[in-house]
Formats: C-alpha cells, structure tokens, sequence
C-alpha cells in the first residue's frame, strides 16, 4: 500500500500539488485521472521519487521516501516496475534481451535462472516463443506493450507504475492491455498505479480513482461508484462526451428503478 498525505509540490511560484492525499490499494488497478495541467503527472513523479514534495509524506507500506537516503531509494526501487508511456523498449535488443535486462542489471540470478525468469514472464503476457529473437520494431506496437509488460513485473515488483498504457493503441488492443494489467495486479497482488486520460479504462479496471482538477484531490472512488459522485467537475471530466452521458443516465436510471 502507499499512503499519500497531505503533500504540496511546487514550481518557483507555481503550485502543483495542493496538500493531496490518498491511498493507493495492494492487489487494486488504482488511478490518477485528470485534465492537462490538473497534477497527475506530478503526483506519478512524486510517488516514484523523482520529485520530493516540499511537504508532507508519501509512505511505501510504512516507509517515508522523504526520509530515505540515496542506498534506500535503490533498494525501494527494486520493488518497483515501471511501464513507461511508448514501451520505452530497447531498439538495440531482442524481445527476450528486453526482458531480461533488469534481471542482469539489478538480480543475483544465474543466466538460466534468468532466461528461466524471462521466459516466463513472456509467456504471462501472452508473447509466443517466435517473437523472443525479434526486435522492438518488428513487432506491433501492442506487442511492444506487451513486452513492456513483461519487463516491468521481471523483477517480481509489489508496486507498478503505468505511465498512459494505451496511448497510441487502437480501442481493441487498449482492452487486451487493460485486461493484462488488471489480471496481473490481482494474481501477483500489486499495488498498481496507472496515470490516464482512457474513459473506457477508467470504466473497464479502475478499482480506486482519484480524481485531480487544479493540484486537488476532488473525488476519490471507484468505477462502481464513479456513477454516482454528484461532483459537478468529475461529471464534466468524465462524461464529456455523448456517449458517456448516455452511459450515465442509463445507469441512473437502472438504479432508479
């Protein structure tokens, strides 16, 4: 679990982050959502240590980063995976050396362990034993997601940050995605984060939203419950569109009735 509290960031005399807090779930598919500008990219950064609030406490199951030197921010982010916006794969590399690199870089594994490791993290993504020897551009950009996937829980992390898992996807693939990293979370019970403008992911996985409009928490829910907020900058947020107005009012009155 990480605990958010009460953090503010600034920029020079720009406010980013107004005194947020929130709680991000082990074994949820847990959201930042918001408008451009609104702070969730901020708020990501801050969680992964690559911006330190200028107050307040952000703690990894009890553990204040903030306190945390140099040696134990390394160690931290051994537990973390990271899937990065544009797969960020390594051009110069195979589908497997991909996958196997933090296993080299940060792991005591044999070699066959780690081709072991690696292999069978293909596997949970669904990448057959043919793509292994190809490289990141011969494949489609939802295989290249995949990979990344695959890469970014290697190393067997109890949180995982996704950076827009679906930007650039079509809306079929985006779905093979979501389900990925939904299943994932609740098999290997992580602490999942995902930074994302998606509708149709926020409706499909999101577990626990949090909902920022001007640096502040405005709502935090579920998918379940995002329904029924009566938060007049969510609605405007979420049900932008026709088809999500549609949605909405089917839903209300379903309950109505």
């Amino acid at each position: 679990m990480i605990e958010v509290k009460d953090i503010v960031k600034r920029f020079d005399d720009l406010l980013v982050l107004d005194h947020v807090s929130a709680d991000f779930y082990d074994g949820k598919v847990n959201m930042i959502i918001g408008q451009s500008g609104s702070g969730k990219t901020v708020l990501m950064k801050s969680l992964i240590g690559l911006h330190r609030p200028d107050s307040g406490a952000i703690l990894y199951d009890d553990r204040d980063i903030s306190k945390m030197n140099e040696s134990g921010m390394r160690h931290l982010h051994r537990e973390v995976g990271m899937l990065f916006q544009g797969s960020a794969l390594f051009d110069s590399m195979t589908v497997l050396e991909n996958v196997m690199y933090p296993l080299e870089m940060f792991s005591q594994l044999s070699a066959t362990e780690m081709l072991a490791r690696a292999k069978y993290c293909l596997e949970h993504v669904q990448i057959a034993e043919r793509a292994y020897d190809l490289m990141p551009g011969e494949i489609s950009g939802g295989m290249q997601k995949r990979v990344a996937i695959a890469r970014a829980i290697v190393m067997e992390p109890k949180y995982l940050f996704c950076d827009e898992p679906n930007s650039g996807l079509d809306p079929r693939t985006s779905l093979v995605i979501d389900r990925l990293i939904y299943d994932i979370t609740k098999e290997l019970n992580i602490c999942t984060i995902v930074n994302s403008h998606d509708m149709n992911s926020i409706m499909e996985i999101g577990d626990n939203i949090i909902f920022l409009k001007n640096g502040k928490k405005e709502w935090q829910g579920s998918k379940d419950t995002i329904f029924h907020a009566e938060n007049e900058a969510l609605d405007d947020f979420v049900f932008a569109s026709e088809l999500y107005k549609k949605v909405k009012e089917a839903e209300n009155s379903k309950q109505k009735n």
